[in-house]
């Protein structure tokens, strides 16, 4: 039983730290679109400042409520991963997204338990879930979701967890425009073809950091603990790249910048403005609570030895 309940935490506990890192990423980023301003608007647009354009896109992509999403993130030797599916944004981040780990010792760590990689995750504001595979419900009583309360995760994080907690649920697509406003240094650097599509590529360098301090609902304590745990990834800042359509709705968006596991690479493309995104709860039958599994020690009524 204690090989089992080790295991079983421990992938528990990757994919928590794995799915968190991905909504934060996710809802830093911008979307692409294909409905919206006309061409004469395009045109106003693309003449005037970095700053006054942005602030438009921003403006248009927090408006648009849900697009489609897919991309790829690394971040140093930890994980590597691709993701794919639907988010909304309208009263936080929601969404269903399929997250494949393509690499790194979380992506491993999931697999020697047995999987094959491979999540689904549903966003809500309060919770997120993920389904790990049979794998997983093999030793949670045949149960194959697992759900994270946001207000768990930071009682059981303390500091740690308060910042994750703010970053899931103030994450939305405009965050991205908001980093490169906040730089200081926005610049606009020309006419690229994304997907085909036609876009304005702007590029500025984020101070991680104060960014969020500009940017979320933390207090000092819960700051000064988020710059410490910077420090000891050895982050300070990132390159955001964000490429902007006709209708002023982002296409794409990279984020690079080093840490001290590696480089932390991410790019998101955005298609299909106002998709409908899946707002059904996994079924309580198949759910097991990630607290009530920290309780009983991982003993979960029916798990496997």
């Amino acid at each position: 039983m204690r090989t089992s309940t080790a295991r079983r935490m421990g992938t528990a506990l990757a994919a928590a730290a794995a799915l968190t890192s991905m909504a934060a990423c996710s809802g830093s980023d911008g979307s692409e679109g294909s409905s919206g301003a006309g061409k004469d608007k395009a045109g106003a647009i693309s003449k005037a400042s970095p700053v006054a354009a942005l602030k438009q896109v921003q403006q248009k992509t927090g408006g648009a409520q849900s697009a489609k999403v897919e991309g790829t993130t690394e971040m140093g030797s930890t994980m590597s991963m691709k993701q794919s599916g639907a988010i909304g944004w309208a009263d936080g981040l929601s969404g269903a997204l399929t997250i494949t780990y393509t690499g790194g010792t979380m992506g491993d760590a999931l697999k020697q338990a047995g999987g094959d990689g491979s999540v689904q995750a549903r966003y809500f504001k309060d919770e997120y879930y993920a389904n790990m595979g049979d794998a997983m419900a093999a030793n949670t009583g045949g149960k194959h979701w697992i759900r994270y309360s946001y207000k768990d995760l930071a009682e059981l994080g303390g500091a740690s967890g308060d910042v994750m907690k703010d970053q899931i649920q103030n994450s939305t697509p405009e965050q991205g425009v908001k980093a490169l406003l906040a730089s200081g240094d926005v610049k606009k650097v020309g006419q690229e073809d994304v997907r085909g599509v036609p876009a304005t590529h702007y590029s500025g360098t984020v101070d991680v950091a104060d960014l969020t301090a500009k940017n979320s609902n933390l207090d000092a304590k819960q700051l000064a603990a988020f710059k410490e745990q910077l420090a000891l990834a050895g982050v300070t800042t990132q390159t955001v790249d964000i490429w902007v359509d006709k209708n002023d709705l982002l296409v794409k968006k990279t984020e690079r910048g080093e840490m001290k596991t590696g480089t932390f690479n991410s790019t998101l493309f955005y298609s299909d403005y106002g998709t409908e995104v899946p707002s059904e709860k996994p079924s309580a039958s198949d759910t097991v609570d990630f607290k009530e599994m920290l309780k009983q020690g991982g003993a979960t009524p029916g798990a496997a030895s």
